[in-house]
C-alpha cells in the first residue's frame, strides 16, 4: 500500500533553494497552508488544496488567485484560543495521512517556533522540515534508516527519558535515564543505516542534520 502524504506551509522562515522543494515532490502529495504560508506556495508555483487563517498575513491578490483556483478557503477570526497553524494542523492530522511535512515552521517569534515544535507531541506524524535540519517524535521502539554518517541529537521533553538504548550510532547507550535538560544525546552520529532507539517511557524529539 502506498503511503499518503500531506504537506503544510506555515508562516515562518522558507528555504530559498527551489531544489529542496523539487526533492520534495510537492506536486504529488496535498499541499495546505496556513495564513501567510499560502503566499510562498503561489510563489513557487504551488496551488494549495485548502488556506486556513485569519489572514492578517496575506494579501488581497493572493487570495482572488486562489479563489480564481477554486482553493478551499477557511477564515477565523483573530480572537480565537488556537493559532491558524494548529487549527489547520489538527484538521490535516484527522485526514489520516501517513506523514504530515511542515515547513516553514522555523524562525519567527520565539513563542510561536516552541508551540510548533510542542505540536509534535500532540498529534501523529508530524515532520518538521528545513533544508538543513528535520524535527520528529521518537517513540519507544524508533529505526533510522539510510541515514548513515549523518548528525542526530536526542532533546527529553519530559522529566525523564527511562532505559533509553542506542544503538547503530558512534556513542551509542544502554538502559540510560536522560534527564530533561541533559546535553547527553546532542551531536551523535548515525554509524548504520538501520539505527535503533528504545526506550520505555519519556517524550523524546529527535533533530536529524541534513547537510
Amino acid at each position: 500500500m502506498m503511503m499518503t502524504k500531506a504537506f503544510i506551509f506555515l508562516n515562518g522562515e522558507f528555504p530559498e533553494s527551489k531544489e529542496f522543494y523539487e526533492n520534495l515532490n510537492i506536486d504529488n502529495a496535498h499541499l495546505f497552508c496556513a495564513d501567510g504560508g499560502a503566499r510562498k506556495a503561489l510563489e513557487l508555483n504551488y496551488i494549495p488544496k485548502e488556506v486556513w487563517g485569519d489572514f492578517d498575513s496575506l494579501d488581497k491578490n493572493s487570495i482572488k488567485l486562489l479563489t480564481f483556483n477554486n482553493v478551499v478557503i477557511k477564515s477565523f477570526n483573530k480572537n480565537k484560543d488556537f493559532t491558524d497553524g494548529e487549527l489547520l494542523i489538527s484538521y490535516v492530522s484527522s485526514l489520516n495521512y501517513d506523514k504530515i511535512y511542515i515547513i516553514g515552521g522555523f524562525g519567527g517569534r520565539v513563542d510561536h517556533f516552541l508551540t510548533n515544535i510542542n505540536l509534535i507531541f500532540k498529534y501523529n506524524n508530524l515532520i518538521f522540515l528545513n533544508d538543513i535540519e528535520k524535527l520528529f517524535l521518537v517513540t519507544s521502539n524508533f529505526t533510522i534508516k539510510n541515514s548513515k554518517g549523518k548528525r542526530i541529537s536526542f532533546i527529553p521533553f519530559s522529566d525523564t527519558i527511562e532505559n533509553l538504548s542506542l544503538d547503530g550510532f558512534l556513542y551509542p547507550l544502554k538502559n540510560h535515564v536522560l534527564k530533561r535538560g541533559d546535553s547527553t544525546c546532542l551531536s551523535n552520529i548515525l554509524t548504520s543505516n538501520n539505527a535503533s532507539i528504545s526506550f520505555n517511557d519519556g517524550k523524546l524529539l529527535g533533530v536529524l542534520s541534513l547537510d
